[in-house]
């Protein structure tokens, strides 16, 4: 069998924690951001844990992770 390969786009964008979740940081935020609520970039600060059925997903980008 092939060694499996790590999509390199979920690489740069998902971290796994030590317990396994996934971690990822929030999207709209690169530009138009006078028009989003102050309560939406100040919740999009940072990261945050995707849910299970996403996280299955992204675990299936990264293998060997």
């Amino acid at each position: 069998m092939p060694k499996l390969k790590t999509k390199a786009s979920a690489k740069k964008r998902f971290r796994l924690t030590a317990s396994g979740k996934v971690r990822a940081s929030a999207s709209s935020l690169r530009h138009n951001l006078r028009k989003r609520s102050k309560k939406m970039r100040r919740k999009a600060r940072g990261t945050g844990i995707l849910s299970d059925a996403d996280a299955r997903i992204v675990k299936s980008y990264m293998p060997n992770a």
